[in-house]
Order: C-alpha cells, then sequence, then structure tokens
C-alpha cells in the first residue's frame, strides 16, 4: 500500500455534506490536508474534529499542496475556484493535480482543463458516487479522467475514498459517466415508484410490493444483467420474448393505471415507445431489439 505521505499535501476545497465526510476520510487514512470553505466556521469544526490544517483562502490551501481536490456544488463554484484571482491555476505548484471531484458539467469541465493545458498542472474530472455513508466508509465509486499520468499517481487517494476507480478516458468522460448513471438511477426510482403507486390504488401492499419486485426486478432480473450485458452488448438479442408482447403487457399496466386513476406519466411514455417499437422492427422482434430506437436516432451502436 503507498504510503500518504508519498503524495504529497493535499488542498481540500469545500466540506459540504460530501466534502467533509471525504477529506475527514482522507485525514483519518494519515493524508497530509490544508482545508479550505468560504464558511470559516466549517473549516474550524473540521480541524477541531478530524484535523488537518486550516487554510483561510484558495490560494493559502493550494499554494502549499502539491493536489488540489475540490467538492463544490456547480460548475459555477468550480470555476471560479480554479480560475480566478488566487485561484487553483494561479496558485498550485508547477507539477501539482487539480481535481474536480463534485458534479459538473462534461462540457465546462474540457472548457477549464483547456485553461489549464500548458500551464505545468494536470486537470482531472473524478466525480463519486453513494452518498453520505459511502463517503464515510470510504467505499465510494470514483470516475476519473483526464491525463493517463495524472489519475495513476492520484490513484492512492481514490484508494482511500472509493471501492473502485474507473478510468473513464479523457477530460470530461468522468462527469459524463456520473450525469448517465445519476440518470440512471433517477429513472429507475421513479419507475419503481409509479409501478408501485399503480399497484397501491389497486389494492396490492406496499411490502409485499418491494419485496416482490426485489426478486423480479433486481439482482439477476435487473435490465443490465439480464438482458443488455448477455443479449444487447453481444448483438445475440435472443432473451425469448418477442418484443409486442412486452409492448402488450405495459399496455396492461398503462390501462389499470388510467382506469383506478393512478398517475400514468412514466408507463404512457414507456408504452409510446414500445409502440413505436414495435411499428418500425415488427411484433416478433426480440424485446432487446428495442434498442435500436436510440441507437438509429443517435447514430452509435451500443
Amino acid at each position: 500500500m503507498t504510503d500518504p505521505k508519498s503524495t504529497g499535501t493535499i488542498a481540500f476545497i469545500g466540506l459540504g455534506h460530501m466534502g467533509e465526510p471525504m477529506a475527514g476520510r482522507l485525514v483519518a487514512r494519515g493524508f497530509a490536508l490544508r482545508v479550505y470553505d468560504k464558511r470559516s466556521e466549517i473549516v474550524d469544526a473540521f480541524v477541531r474534529d478530524h484535523g488537518g490544517v486550516a487554510a483561510g483562502s484558495v490560494a493559502d490551501a493550494a499554494s502549499n499542496a502539491t493536489t488540489a481536490i475540490t467538492m463544490l456544488p456547480d460548475d459555477a463554484a468550480v470555476r471560479a475556484v480554479m480560475l480566478d484571482e488566487g485561484g487553483v491555476a494561479q496558485s498550485l505548484p508547477r507539477g501539482g493535480v487539480a481535481i474536480d471531484m463534485g458534479t459538473s458539467s462534461p462540457g465546462s469541465t474540457t472548457a477549464i482543463a483547456a485553461h489549464f493545458a500548458g500551464t505545468g498542472l494536470a486537470y482531472i474530472d473524478a466525480p463519486v458516487m453513494g452518498g453520505v455513508p459511502f463517503a464515510r466508509e470510504g467505499s465510494l465509486d470514483i470516475m476519473a479522467a483526464g491525463d493517463p499520468a495524472a489519475v495513476e499517481r492520484c490513484l492512492p487517494i481514490f484508494a482511500a475514498l472509493g471501492r473502485h476507480t474507473w478510468r473513464c478516458g479523457a477530460s470530461g468522460s468522468g462527469h459524463a459517466l456520473k450525469a448517465i448513471a445519476n440518470f440512471a438511477n433517477a429513472a429507475t426510482f421513479i419507475v419503481h415508484l409509479e409501478a408501485m403507486t399503480i399497484g397501491r390504488k389497486f389494492g396490492l401492499e406496499t411490502t409485499f410490493m418491494t419485496q416482490a419486485l426485489v426478486s423480479m426486478c433486481a439482482g439477476r432480473q435487473h435490465p443490465l444483467e439480464k438482458k443488455i450485458a448477455p443479449q444487447v452488448v453481444t448483438r445475440r438479442f435472443n432473451t425469448g420474448m418477442a418484443m409486442g408482447l412486452i409492448a402488450k403487457d405495459v399496455g396492461i399496466a398503462a390501462e389499470l393505471a388510467h382506469k383506478i386513476g393512478a398517475r400514468s406519466s412514466v408507463v404512457d411514455q414507456t408504452q409510446a415507445l414500445w409502440r413505436e417499437a414495435v411499428d418500425r422492427y415488427g411484433f416478433a422482434h426480440d424485446q432487446a431489439e428495442v434498442v435500436r430506437l436510440w441507437e438509429d436516432a443517435s447514430g452509435v451502436e451500443l
């Protein structure tokens, strides 16, 4: 295991809901931190509770570090901390690495990276997934992108914070993966909420539905594991279920929602997409071929 002292001092900027436990984890694992937040009382509380050195400004934190990590709420905050007068780009000693570990727009990330080009500093995006409990226990998923050598250099830091570091490629691709992962999770969340609301309106019991849907929709039954990886990515398209039959079943769910007066915004849109797929590709085609709706429109192939 790499000695944390070999990575030098880290300037950690942003001690909010995620930044505080992440920075605390690094201190606990032996990394030297200089911490800054625009709320000085938060900095004082962190140093009191966890350790590290309080910094009075971004420049104070970064000028005495070899790596600068930001955990900030949006693109504008990241851009200001990185590029404004006295920011990380001006203050971090040459040869250093700046890391945005919050959730930012990939376009903003690549624009900031372009400002860093030629400065003698590396800029990488490494957003995290998992939330506060996983930040505290160091089991986040980390999506790192940018210069491969800089990513490699930061692996000991990422190992202290997470269970896996996904090396995504060029600058901005870490933030792109984070965005689509959150979209997938958010969509799955509301799909299940709508399904269960329809079921509850019909008269099914909530705990029973939760248990049944875990068995029928999660793990080996999750579409990523059951259909996308083995059937779509391989182009086998051989799940054993016709596209038209899935469209029929979704139609039954939509009809049920309408009949009992349950909200049906997601199921209606889902029904429309499956009907479109059947109209385009045929009732008997395998359900996995529904992916062609997105591939044909986007000009890519999974």
